[in-house]
């Protein structure tokens, strides 16, 4: 009997034996690798519309226009106690009407129908910070020059838009052209000379581009944030 039995371990010990011969030697590298191969690369585009958001929701957009906002009523009603005949120009989109709700419907994506479809829809809010500009200029009698770089048959929703956000006591509204050919800048920096041709001093020239502000006729410019899109 004993000796059944250890023919029957045998065989059984050896196997343990073997597979324990079988293992591989245990890793000394922890657990997270030590090195990493990489690149340089541009920032992460999903990272920077989760950081875009973040900016929005916490505040800090509307904070960032109400501060310059603040700073452009403060000089407007220093300036227009002085007399003459004299204007601001404002752009539209980002600087009295808000677009936020259609780029964040959008990803922050830009498909031309669909903005064309938004603008006929005539639905951007006022920017309110914004809307004590225009009214303080009103209120002195400061002439209101809107320049935008929306194309002419953008002007009914463009019209509408500004008459329901109580935006439209200005004495004048200018598109840029269909087939104006130039860039934004040239398109109204062109008609803020005219304006000046016209006898008008501006005093205050508003807007969320660089574009918007660039090449004079104004005695100071604001720029308000946009950190969505550019235009030139």
């Amino acid at each position: 009997m004993l000796k059944r039995l250890l023919a029957l371990a045998t065989p059984f010990a050896l196997a343990l034996f073997l597979t324990g011969c079988n293992q591989p030697p245990k890793s000394t590298l922890p657990a997270a690798a030590t090195e990493r191969v990489t690149v340089a690369e541009p920032p992460n585009l999903f990272l920077l519309k989760q950081e875009l958001k973040a900016y929005i929701d916490r505040g800090d957009y509307d904070a960032s226009i109400a501060s310059v906002a603040a700073q452009a009523k403060a000089w407007i009603e220093q300036r227009a106690r002085q007399g003459g005949k004299l204007a601001i120009v404002l752009d539209i989109d980002e600087t009295v009407l808000s677009n936020l709700r259609h780029m964040r419907e959008m990803d922050f994506g830009y498909v031309p129908a669909l903005w064309d479809q938004w603008v006929a829809d005539a639905d951007g809010p006022a920017i309110e910070s914004m809307r004590t500009v225009y009214e303080t200029a009103r209120a002195y009698d400061v002439a209101i020059f809107y320049l935008t770089g929306r194309k002419t048959t953008d002007a009914p929703g463009t019209e509408k838009n500004l008459r329901d956000a109580r935006l439209a006591d200005y004495a004048g509204l200018h598109f840029k052209p269909n087939d104006f050919g130039g860039p934004t800048q040239a398109f109204k920096t062109a008609m803020r000379q005219k304006i000046t041709a016209d006898g008008y001093t501006i005093i205050a020239n508003i807007g969320d581009q660089h574009s918007d502000l660039d090449g004079g006729y104004a005695e100071r410019t604001f720029k308000l944030p946009n950190p969505f899109y550019v235009t030139k």
